[in-house]
């Protein structure tokens, strides 16, 4: 299974925006244990921004990064002792904007298990991993619908281990099943059941191409 995300992930082109603002990296450790996992971060209460929610480990460019690769494999060691030493990389996937004004690139990654990870706890209270299986079979709780300048799209939220794994974070599992496992999702339209919740509308940034479009969280 692994295998084939790595050539289908190979052979994906991820939509690149035309934006003009801050940006930011993410990393999607797949933990290749016998069952495969996902590996979340919680971000810890006392932040001023983004406090209890779940994303994977990531943050800002530096101005020393040699490019976003690097951003994401340094802000994964800072916030959960990652060495990017351990980290396959088997591709990457679309960028995609912040609802607080950041232009994402997300990097999925393979990495052992049972690796001694810590949380910093200046940014984060906890560290844990879904089983793929959960998103490969989109046992979502529900779908928020979030129309974007009279666009809607079609964005899972599922609970696990206590924890819900929506917004920004589930648009990108969406792309990683889609094009990395084939799976029959899409943000593009409503799923076949499950409670649909509709977000306030949103505006997107303005753009520099108009054959380009964004997404956010």
């Amino acid at each position: 299974m692994l295998e084939k995300l790595r050539e289908r992930l190979q052979a994906h082109r991820p939509q690149r925006l035309r934006l003009a603002m801050p940006e930011a990296a993410v990393l999607i450790p797949i933990v290749t244990r016998h069952e495969p996992t996902l590996l979340f971060t919680r971000r810890a209460d006392h932040l001023d921004t983004h406090r209890g929610q779940v994303a994977f480990p990531g943050g800002k460019r530096e101005e020393h990064d040699r490019d976003l690769l690097d951003t994401a494999l340094r802000e994964s060691e800072e916030e959960i002792a990652l060495p990017r030493g351990q980290v396959e990389l088997l591709g990457q996937l679309s960028e995609v904007v912040s609802l607080h004004g950041l232009k994402v690139t997300p990097y999925v990654g393979l990495i052992p298990p049972d690796l001694p990870l810590t949380p910093d706890p200046n940014e984060l209270d906890a560290i844990f991993e879904v089983p793929l299986a959960l998103f490969l079979d989109d046992c979502r709780s529900h779908t928020d619908v979030i129309t974007v300048d009279g666009r809607p799209y079609y964005v899972p939220s599922y609970q696990a281990q206590g924890q819900v794994i929506w917004g920004l974070s589930a648009m990108m599992l969406v792309e990683l099943l889609s094009e990395g496992f084939g799976c029959p999702v899409s943000l593009d339209r409503a799923p076949d059941g499950g409670p649909l919740r509709h977000r306030p509308p949103r505006r997107g940034p303005r753009q520099t191409s108009p054959t380009t479009h964004s997404r956010q969280d």
